[in-house]
């Protein structure tokens, strides 16, 4: 009988924990994993002329992509960037 009562105790115990760690998972790692495979995604897919936004707020266009590499066309200058300092493409607002 003792080991029964211990093994709900231990059950009980841990229950809360689990219920911890799937509240976090579901919803703070799950939809922090979907927003990085978008971003992914988004940088796989860049193209020449397309209007991207850096992580220093500059709004630019996509010149050439060279690997991690990305120029691009800021007024009349062109500057590399790492592809990873872009943040996302620019939607202009209508």
């Amino acid at each position: 009988m003792p080991s029964t009562a211990q093994g709900a105790s231990l059950f009980q115990a841990i229950l809360p924990l689990l219920l911890i760690f799937f509240i976090f998972y579901f919803l703070l790692i799950l939809p922090q994993q979907r927003k990085e495979r978008q971003r992914r995604e988004m940088l796989d897919n860049l193209k020449k002329g397309d209007r991207v936004i850096t992580i220093g707020g500059i709004i630019a266009t996509v010149e050439e992509i060279k690997g991690k590499i990305v120029t691009l066309r800021i007024g009349e200058i062109k500057v590399d960037f790492v592809k990873n300092a872009i943040a996302q493409i620019y939607q202009e607002e209508k």
